[in-house]
């Protein structure tokens, strides 16, 4: 198979660069989708992508988007990723709740929030996990209880990344306790400005501040905000439209790592005798991310023609945030003990993006489901083999 772009592509591609050539902020934060760091030029920018109608390009015309194909949202997200632009809660918004809102939403639903997304005015967040509810999910506890017009809600939320700016959440609650535990499950949409709402940061061991641990004590959500039928909230939560599964995104980031790495190590003498051995290492992990965007390419190009992959997307993302992991490693072993070095420190090589990145690369390998998980797909819808 011979991956081809069309004219058409190529120019999609060039106008994407164009774009962000000239609109990419001044010391943007690190290129992780779920970064939030310079949050002000990062709004900045999400308002830029909305003037041109990008923030949700490959959603319906009717829905704010520009009805975008498969192929044409890939080269999108690839140069996106590779130029580190700021996603600014798309990841969220774009990626998560307006899809599902685009599925299971009323008209009022989509009327009201379906275009203050595409027009850069709301952050969302998401209210998964809770301290004894991860992987498990099925198993969470925030309660929900029906009062007049109104459910109340009680309960906490872990791992929330960006609740801090969000404006809204999409949060998943039990309202019927007695139910099997993937029954008697309702997803919610709280407006974060609701009392009772309290939200406290969890830095994580990069020194970043993308989670937080979100606390719901009486907070009245109005029944109208409920998606879907009560008690089957699970089943919308597991909606996913598939604009895009292609893992792209963090093959372009690990290319940009890799070419980072490179002119570094070019025209020096890093390693000493084992120049070479650290060159022929780099050339093996720049030979296995163009294996990975190969992949990513197939997902795009099954989904182009139709199909929808399964286990296909599992193998190319556990291909990619594993490899992603061994890139940051190996540039974190190349300069040393100076490798280990914060940014900002005196004798720190590429600005410590390799340390950052290191520190950083070990939660993509467990959310959006974790390599474990992706590995049983594989092995049951992929391979045919049983459960036991």
């Amino acid at each position: 198979m011979e991956f081809k772009f069309t004219a058409e592509h190529d120019a999609l591609r060039a106008e994407v660069r164009s774009f962000l050539s000239a609109n990419i902020p001044s010391g943007p934060g690190p290129s992780r989708p779920t970064s939030q760091e310079n949050w002000d030029d990062q709004l900045v920018f999400l308002k830029k992508m909305a003037e041109k109608n990008w923030v949700a390009p490959a959603w319906p015309k009717e829905y704010g988007g520009l009805g975008w194909p498969h192929i044409q949202q890939m080269i999108f997200s690839e140069e996106l990723s590779y130029a580190g632009a700021p996603d600014a809660g798309r990841v969220f918004s774009v990626g998560m709740i307006g899809p599902t809102l685009i599925v299971h939403g009323s008209e009022e639903q989509k009327k009201q929030h379906l275009p203050r997304i595409t027009s850069g005015d709301v952050i969302w967040c998401q209210g998964y996990s809770e301290p004894g509810a991860g992987s498990d999910l099925a198993s969470l506890q925030a309660r929900a209880t029906r009062d007049g017009d109104d459910y109340v809600v009680n309960g906490q939320k872990i791992w929330t990344t960006g609740a801090h700016h969000a404006d809204w959440c999409f949060l998943l609650v039990r309202t019927d306790p007695d139910a099997p535990k993937h029954r008697g499950i309702s997803f919610l949409l709280v407006d974060m400005k609701t009392p009772g709402i309290s939200v406290r940061p969890i830095v994580n061991m990069a020194g970043y501040h993308e989670f937080n641990e979100v606390f719901f004590e009486d907070v009245h959500v109005p029944v109208a905000n409920r998606v879907g039928e009560e008690n089957r909230g699970w089943y919308v939560a597991m909606t996913l439209l598939d604009f895009e599964r292609s893992s792209v995104a963090s093959i372009a980031a690990n290319q940009r790592s890799l070419e980072q790495l490179g002119e570094h190590l070019h025209g020096t003498n890093v390693g000493g005798a084992y120049n070479n051995v650290l060159r022929h290492r780099l050339a093996d992990l720049w030979v296995s991310n163009e294996v990975g965007r190969l992949l990513s390419y197939r997902i795009a190009w099954m989904q182009e023609a139709g199909r929808v992959p399964n286990y296909e997307a599992s193998v190319i993302k556990i291909f990619a945030t594993e490899l992603g992991q061994k890139i940051l490693n190996f540039g974190v072993n190349v300069f040393g003990p100076s490798g280990a070095l914060e940014p900002g420190s005196k004798y720190v090589p590429l600005d410590g993006v390799m340390e950052k990145g290191h520190l950083s690369a070990v939660s993509p390998t467990i959310y959006s489901g974790s390599s474990e998980i992706q590995r049983n797909i594989i092995a049951q819808r992929g391979l045919g083999l049983p459960r036991d």
